[in-house]
């Protein structure tokens, strides 16, 4: 076993815009005179959501979906050997952490578009009700995310957060992805810039 690169850029930048977009979000939901940050921010995050669906089929082996999405038997015997201190080797991400990034891509995408028509004031005030509690449970959701996050990092003797920034994680060579991806990385910084700029135009 030996550092190898997991995590390609598109999967490291989008996640921390997510992370950072979705802060943003949350802080200025309430406030009128920030409104636009709040548009923008939540802009990122539904661009980023979008984005990572269609890399969940075209990127890298750990980035594809079929690479970590299982049925509730898997999430179910990988939270069991969590529980028993006996934590199963996942190079990409667990079972577990599958249902959080589609949960947090689905509730990122209903929510950005409930905020949508809230913002052209289509709907009327449920869809705002909406946007709100969709984002109330996103939030219950990273919350549970970071958890596990932590405590797998615990259980595995390995800093998690930190290979979300290095793309590096414990691995067999052959489990390594050849290429971090980085003119797909510029892909995604670019469509959620446009992505921005066509909100706010």
């Amino acid at each position: 076993m030996q550092k190898i690169l997991v995590w390609d850029w598109p999967v490291r930048l989008g996640h921390w815009l997510m992370v950072g977009g979705f802060a943003l979000a949350w802080l200025t939901g309430d406030s009128e005179s920030l409104r636009l940050v709040h548009v923008a921010a939540g802009t990122t995050v539904v661009a980023v959501a979008a984005f990572r669906l269609f890399w969940g089929f075209a990127g890298t082996r750990h980035a594809r979906f079929a690479a970590f999405v299982r049925g509730p038997a898997a999430v179910r015997r990988y939270l069991t050997s969590l529980l028993r201190l006996e934590p199963e080797a996942h190079v990409g991400h667990n079972p577990a952490g599958g249902w959080a990034i589609l949960a947090l891509l689905g509730l990122a995408l209903l929510s950005g578009l409930a905020g949508w028509a809230t913002y052209e004031e289509i709907g009327g005030h449920w869809l705002e009700e909406l946007h709100e509690g969709l984002a109330a449970t996103m939030l219950t959701v990273v919350i549970i995310h970071v958890a596990g996050v932590v405590s797998g990092s615990l259980a595995h003797g390995e800093n998690l957060i930190r290979a979300m920034f290095t793309g590096r994680k414990e691995g067999l060579p052959e489990q390594a992805i050849p290429s971090a991806r980085p003119l797909a990385a510029l892909l995604l910084l670019a469509w959620a810039v446009a992505a921005g700029w066509w909100m706010l135009a």
